[in-house]
C-alpha cells in the first residue's frame, strides 16, 4: 500500500481551497472535516484523496494540519491547538479550547456544508458534533471513542451525536452493537503507512551512521503535553544503555509541529539523536533500526509495520495516572498486545517509566536476539487483523462517506449531552 508522499499532497488536482468563513463556492457538494493531532491529519489527507478519487467536486473546508493543507485546505485554525492529552494537562487550556469550539461551529454554520467529517480526538470532536446536532448537517465520526478501554459509562452519550461512526480496530463494532450503537469496521491507517517501503541502508548513508552502530528509535509522542514527560527519561535511559552499547544511535522520529519542541529539550544531551521529521525517512529509520522505545498508542502499530522489536512506556501527571487506573477497562495499553490478547511487547508505565528499568528491557532486546524474534513473529497475526474487506482503508472509510452523503436527510435522534 502506498504511504503518502509530500509531492503527492501538493499537487492534487481539483482540491478547490477558500478562507475560512468566506462563501461556499456553487459547485461542488462541501465537506468540513477536522483532525486535532498529527496522527488524524494523515488519516484525514488520505481520507480527502480517496474521497477526491471518487468525486472530483468535492470540496474541503475545516481544521487539519500540514498534510491536509498541503491538499488545498485552510485550516479555520492550527491544529496544534488541539493536540493536548490528560485530564489535568487540559485544564490550563480550557478557555481557549471553548473559543475554538465556539468558532469550529460558527464556521459550518456560515458554510452550511453537506457533510461533517470529525476524526479522533474525542475530547472536542464529540463536543463539536453534540453542538451541531440540531443543525440538520450529516455527521461522521472517524475512529472510534476508545470507550471500551475506559469511562466506559460515555456510551450512553452517544446516541445522535453521528449519522456514521468508523473504526480502525476489528472488534470495536461488535463492542458498540452490543450497547445499541451501529458501527462499521473500514480498516486501520496504518496499513497504508508505507512502513515497510523503508530502506536502511539509505538511511545510514543519510545519516553517517556505521553499518555496525545499533539503531535505537525513540517516539516520545506527538503532543507538546507528552513528550516534556518521557525525553528526561529517555536521556537518562540512554547515558545508562551507553555503558553496555557505547555505539548506541538514537533517532527520535516526530512531527514537524512537534520538532522544534523536541530539539528545545535535547540541546544539552551529550548525544544528540537523530531528528527525523520526513514522513520516507522516518520509514528508512524503522528499516535500520534493531530496537524502539516507544510511547504507547498508535506508534507501536507502526514499529509492528516495520518488524521494529519495542518496549512500550508512558508517564502522565499523577493525578491523572490515579484517575485513568480507576476508569481503564482493559489489561493492555500498548495495540499490539490488546489485538494479539496477550503481553506482546512489555509495557513499562508509569512508576515503571524509570530510566533503570527501560535501560533493562531495550539492552534485553539488544542483547537477545530470540526475544527480538519472537516479537516479530507476532506483529504478523496482529496485522492481519487490520485490514478492511475491500480496498485500502482509505477507501473504505470514503465509500462509507459517500454512501451517507448521498442519502436524503433524516434525523429524529434526541439531544444528548457531552459531560464537561
Amino acid at each position: 500500500m502506498n504511504s503518502l508522499p509530500e509531492s503527492e499532497l501538493a499537487h492534487q488536482p481539483g482540491n478547490r481551497a477558500f478562507q475560512p468563513g468566506a462563501p461556499t463556492p456553487q459547485h461542488g457538494r462541501v465537506i468540513w472535516i477536522l483532525a486535532g493531532e498529527a496522527s488524524g491529519d494523515v488519516i484525514g489527507a488520505r481520507l480527502m484523496l480517496a474521497l477526491h478519487a471518487q468525486d472530483p467536486t468535492l470540496v474541503f473546508a475545516g481544521v487539519g494540519g500540514g498534510r491536509m493543507e498541503a491538499l488545498g485546505l485552510h485550516s479555520l485554525f492550527p491544529m496544534s491547538d488541539l493536540a493536548v492529552m490528560g485530564l489535568v494537562e487540559v485544564l490550563p487550556r480550557v478557555r481557549h479550547l471553548r473559543q475554538r469550539l465556539l468558532e469550529a461551529v460558527q464556521d459550518i454554520e456560515l458554510r452550511k456544508p453537506d457533510l461533517v467529517v470529525t476524526i479522533d480526538s474525542p475530547g472536542f470532536a464529540l463536543r463539536l458534533l453534540q453542538k451541531i446536532e440540531n443543525s440538520g448537517f450529516k455527521r461522521v465520526h472517524y475512529v472510534a471513542p476508545q470507550v471500551w478501554a475506559w469511562r466506559e459509562n460515555r456510551v450512553k452519550e452517544f446516541p445522535g451525536l453521528w449519522d456514521r461512526l468508523l473504526c480502525l480496530l476489528p472488534f470495536e463494532p461488535e463492542w458498540f452493537a452490543q450497547r445499541g450503537l451501529e458501527a462499521r469496521f473500514v480498516g486501520h491507517p496504518v496499513l497504508q503507512s508505507g512502513v515497510r517501503q523503508g530502506n536502511a541502508a539509505r538511511f545510514r548513508t543519510r545519516h553517517n551512521i556505521s553499518e555496525t552502530a545499533p539503531v535505537l528509535i525513540l517516539m516520545p509522542g506527538s503532543r507538546r503535553s507528552e513528550v516534556p514527560k518521557l525525553l528526561p527519561v529517555f536521556r537518562k535511559m540512554l547515558d545508562l544503555l551507553r555503558k553496555k552499547h557505547p555505539d548506541i544511535c538514537p533517532v527520535i522520529p516526530v512531527a514537524p509541529v512537534i520538532a522544534p519542541t523536541v530539539r528545545n529539550l535535547i540541546r544539552k544531551w551529550p548525544v544528540q539523536p537523530h531528528i527525523v521529521t520526513d514522513i520516507h525517512d522516518k520509514h528508512d529509520a524503522f528499516a535500520a533500526a534493531q530496537c524502539a522505545l516507544t510511547k504507547s498508542g498508535t506508534s507501536t502499530l507502526e514499529l509492528a509495520m516495520g518488524n521494529v522489536p519495542m518496549v512500550v512506556t508512558y508517564r502522565v501527571n499523577p493525578l491523572t495516572a490515579m484517575m485513568a487506573r480507576r476508569m481503564i477497562k482493559v489489561p493492555y495499553v500498548a495495540m499490539v498486545n490488546l489485538l494479539a490478547g496477550r503481553e506482546v511487547v512489555p509495557e513499562m508505565l508509569q512508576e515503571n517509566c524509570t530510566a533503570e528499568k527501560l535501560a533493562d528491557m531495550v539492552s534485553k532486546l539488544l542483547d537477545d536476539p530470540a526475544a527480538a524474534k519472537k516479537q516479530q513473529m507476532a506483529f504478523e497475526e496482529v496485522l492481519e487483523k487490520l485490514s478492511p474487506a475491500v480496498g485500502t482503508p482509505a477507501d473504505a472509510a470514503a465509500a462509507e462517506i459517500m454512501d451517507l452523503l448521498d442519502e436524503p436527510v433524516s434525523r429524529s435522534s434526541k439531544k444528548k449531552k457531552i459531560s464537561e
